[in-house]
């Protein structure tokens, strides 16, 4: 009389695990599905190109590609939480499209006006597409404009990812930041924001340009040129001069290279022998033998150093220098005067300074005697 009871034990029990299992494949499905974004689109001109999707931070830090046939596509991620990310056109178009799980993400455009897109499938989309209609709705706008708007846009919008990218794109990524600006644009940003490791990183990077500012006394540094010598701010050719600083590399875009260097050669021919100002090539070369044969080709004849660790190297870090070529001009007391002077602001500055410690001297020759 007993077995049917333990049968009947048996399959309450083998009931209870198909249900605790079917409960589990549900619970992992969604989970699966609802990270899953969706994105489809048509951009008229696309024909059958190739576009790429890559993040602009740390949460997606991967590189997917994305085949277009007869101008339209679809493609599946997963995210775990809101990403803000690019999509590449014509390999040389970024365009921002941030993703979050779930999301169903359609783009229309058209590759003939690449500057606007239509996304939509979550709030950040939308007031993207919103910023970039109204940017169109502008006749000729200055850069001054776009600027302008940029910044009218994050002070309404404290907690969008929009702002980092617009913040990123029109006062960031800048020849010459003003991070006073970027500073208050920041202070307004709500935690969401605050939180991101950009952020952090801007600020890192704010604070040691603030340490680098015009008017402070320039890091030292002690760096090797190429006979292996040891050559730093006091060496006996560079001590009590006004210094030009120019940071370059030989693997940096070769049209601002060679802009860069015609006005450096021109300046060197001009007081190479002249007692009260001198020239310090640092580059920012990985390869020593990159390096000597971009010295040779480029007949960059004035004092070279490096230390091979490119844009993490040490002095780069400490003269907070972000994009190669870039130039400090120290005082012969060691402060630094000028950054990021080109052309003619460049030369005149340079005419100032040489033509100040020529006068200096003279008085100081007078009192004497």
């Amino acid at each position: 009389c007993k077995k049917p009871y333990f049968r009947r034990k048996e399959i309450k029990a083998m009931k209870k695990s198909s249900i605790l299992i079917l409960i589990i494949i549900c619970l992992v499905g969604c989970k699966k599905g609802s990270n899953e974004t969706t994105i489809t689109g048509e951009i008229k001109g696309l024909g059958t190109d190739t576009l790429y999707l890559y993040g602009m931070d740390e949460l997606y830090d991967r590189i997917d590609t994305i085949y277009v046939e007869n101008d339209k596509f679809s493609y599946t991620t997963s995210v775990d939480t809101i990403t803000s990310a690019y999509l590449l056109l014509k390999n040389r178009i970024e365009y921002p499209v941030f993703l979050d799980k779930g999301n169903k993400i359609k783009i229309k455009g058209d590759i003939n006006h690449p500057e606007y897109l239509d996304i939509n499938g979550n709030i950040y989309n939308e007031e993207f597409t919103n910023f970039q209609k109204e940017l169109n709705s502008l006749p000729t706008p200055s850069e001054k404009d776009l600027e302008q708007k940029a910044e009218e846009f994050i002070m309404k919008h404290h907690s969008s990812f929009v702002s980092l990218y617009l913040l990123d794109k029109y006062f960031v990524q800048k020849d010459s930041p003003d991070f006073n600006k970027i500073k208050k644009l920041i202070e307004i940003m709500t935690g969401i924001l605050q939180d991101k490791l950009y952020i952090e990183q801007l600020n890192e990077a704010i604070s040691l340009s603030e340490r680098t500012g015009t008017g402070k006394y320039a890091p030292f540094f002690s760096l090797s040129n190429i006979k292996g010598e040891k050559i730093t701010r006091s060496s006996e050719d560079l001590k009590k001069k006004n210094l030009l600083i120019n940071f370059w590399a030989s693997w940096g875009d070769s049209i601002s290279n060679h802009q860069s260097n015609t006005e450096l050669k021109e300046i060197y021919q001009k007081y190479k022998k002249n007692k009260h100002i001198a020239m310090l090539g640092i580059s920012l070369d990985m390869d020593k033998q990159e390096w000597q044969d971009a010295i040779k080709r480029d007949t960059l004849n004035w004092e070279q150093v490096c230390d091979f660790g490119g844009l993490n190297s040490e002095v780069a870090k400490q003269y907070a220098i972000k994009q190669v070529p870039s130039n400090i001009l120290l005082s012969a007391d060691g402060k630094i005067l000028a950054k990021n002077l080109k052309g003619e602001q460049l030369k005149k500055k340079i005419e100032e300074v040489v033509t100040a410690a020529e006068e200096k001297e003279k008085q100081d020759n007078k009192k004497k005697k």
